[in-house]
């Protein structure tokens, strides 16, 4: 679709699975479940939306999903789910092939956020999967990366980023910087202290990708935060902040791992907000 003078498209990875309580931290299953069924593993059904921006001569991909170096045990144990590798995924939604794109940026690099920033050679070698393109994370990130911590060592997997600097393709950004004239990265605190959401304003127009923050549709209730959030107070001011702007101001909401309708507005009734799915209200021309 247009977004002012630049070209959006929402593109798919694949679909695969959490743990529920994870997935909602303090809610109860009992409440949580109502809006994404577990399965019997208590898993629910999540996505990863990757955001496609083409803002002149420059093909952007925000996100690179969660890649395909996975082993069949990992496989079954996230329930990856794959109809097609990101790369034809891209190409089918936007016409350009993996080495058209020029940017990748990544909100952060767990690995469901940058595992397919790098895919297996011909020879089994770890390559980056986008060779013509620069890839932006924050310098912040890119540091804690490399020193996690317990709490979240398991999110981060080299492989997804190493071979990006051994190739001089990766480049570390500010915690607050433009990729391009009206694509915005903000560093957010909350999910940890260096996850980055985009925003694109153009037009007159806002289009937010939450990341992490709100990771799906049911998160938009202030007090649905996941588990896995280092920081969920800081989390709750966030969205206290951003979600009551997004309602007034009418933004195009992206949530990263919604599996049936990422793209969506806002609304507030009081203290609750609601999702509605891009395509059922009138859109701004």
């Amino acid at each position: 679709m247009l977004f002012g003078d630049y070209r959006v498209e929402v593109v798919p990875d694949a679909e695969f699975r959490l743990d529920g309580g994870a997935m909602f931290g303090i809610v109860p299953r009992a409440l949580w479940s109502q809006s994404c069924p577990p399965d019997e593993h208590n898993r629910i059904r999540m996505n990863m939306n990757c955001l496609f921006v083409e803002a002149g001569r420059e093909r952007i991909v925000v996100e690179t999903g969660i890649g395909d170096k996975w082993s069949a045990k990992h496989e079954a144990m996230y329930g990856i789910t794959r109809r097609r590798p990101l790369a034809d995924s891209i190409k089918a939604a936007t016409g350009y092939d993996a080495g058209d794109i020029t940017i990748v940026v990544n909100t952060h690099l767990h690995f469901d956020h940058a595992g397919g920033n790098t895919t297996r050679g011909a020879a089994g070698d770890i390559i980056p999967a986008f060779p013509n393109a620069r890839y932006f994370v924050s310098r912040d990130e890119y540091e804690h990366a490399e020193s996690p911590h317990e709490r979240d060592r398991a999110s981060y997997l080299p492989e997804n980023w190493r071979p990006v600097r051994a190739s001089g393709q990766l480049e570390l950004k500010d915690a607050n910087y433009e990729v391009v004239p009206g694509l915005r990265m903000e560093t957010i605190a909350g999910h940890s202290r260096t996850m980055q959401c985009a925003r694109l304003e153009r037009g007159g127009r806002t289009l937010f990708g939450f990341a992490d923050l709100v990771p799906m549709r049911a998160h938009v209730a202030l007090a649905w935060i996941m588990g896995y959030d280092l920081y969920p107070v800081e989390t709750l001011e966030a969205k206290r902040r951003l979600l009551p702007q997004a309602a007034r101001e009418n933004w195009l909401c992206l949530f990263y791992h919604e599996p049936d309708a990422p793209l969506c507005r806002v609304a507030e009734s009081g203290d609750k907000f609601k999702t509605i799915p891009y395509g059922q209200v009138q859109e701004d021309p």
